[in-house]
């Protein structure tokens, strides 16, 4: 992870010797989801309310999902625009150098200017807790830090399966979008607004309902049982990167080169 950090380092040097365009670009970021949320403010200032949901529940799973999106896109960036790495012929470098490919791709490119993002969710996920009567404890603290970790994590694994079929396609597959922003659009709801089949699929096979849903419910009070196991449930969720990590593996060992 040192090599991680050098990455890090780095890349924010390179990015903020134009820090006119930094600035500029971080604002852009913050008002990209704000007009999003006014239009989910708006929403509930007509119908009131959606299936049993206040606004400020909503805006609670919002927060999460939105503020674990912008986490993803500044810090694992380098799976997202992995298909340049490939059409450049730069992942033959990486193969080469005695360091993993999951460490060298991942610290390949960061989005700092992300930070705009990040911190219109931070605003609307401490609007949203201070408008909700929660009963605090370690557990629910400790809920809410995991769901943000667990959305990361899910975010991530997505990017990496579209990194991995640039192997094969060279370029990236736009379809990873119904996953990537689609799912972040879908999941600032609770799943049980949507069709049973919707919320199972996004549930069992992506699980975004261990984010936005499930512990969601017992932070705000909505589900009786042992607060541990609600807790337990985005770190369930966290496991989505595994599977992704070794499909990453499995197109790493079948990439033919460029042959240039």
């Amino acid at each position: 992870m040192s090599l991680y950090f050098k990455y890090l380092s780095i890349l924010f040097k390179s990015q903020m010797q134009y820090r006119t365009s930094f600035l500029l670009l971080s604002i852009g970021q913050f008002f990209i989801p704000f007009s999003v949320f006014a239009g989910l403010y708006f929403l509930f200032e007509r119908f009131g309310q959606i299936k049993g949901w206040q606004f400020f529940e909503v805006a609670l799973c919002f927060g999460v999902i939105h503020l674990a999106f912008a986490l993803s896109e500044c810090f694992a960036r380098g799976f997202d625009s992995f298909s340049g790495l490939i059409i450049k012929g730069d992942f033959d470098r990486v193969l080469v150098r005695p360091r993993s490919t999951f460490i060298q791709v991942l610290g390949s490119q960061f989005e700092f200017t992300r930070a705009g993002r990040i911190l219109q969710s931070l605003l609307v996920l401490a609007w949203a807790l201070t408008n909700l009567t929660i009963e605090w404890s370690l557990i629910k603290v400790l809920t809410l830090l995991f769901m943000i970790a667990c959305g990361v994590f899910i975010f991530t694994g997505i990017y990496m399966l579209a990194a991995t079929m640039c192997f094969w396609t060279v370029q990236g597959l736009e379809v990873a979008n119904i996953f990537t922003d689609g799912g972040r659009e879908m999941a600032q709801y609770p799943l049980n607004i949507y069709q049973k089949w919707v919320a199972r699929f996004f549930t069992y096979v992506i699980p975004f309902g261990t984010v936005n849903y499930l512990p969601l419910m017992y932070l705000i009070g909505k589900a009786e049982g042992n607060g541990i196991l609600y807790m337990l449930t985005p770190l369930m969720g966290s496991l989505f990167i595994l599977p992704c990590f070794l499909v990453w593996q499995f197109g790493v060992r079948h990439y033919r080169s460029t042959g240039s």
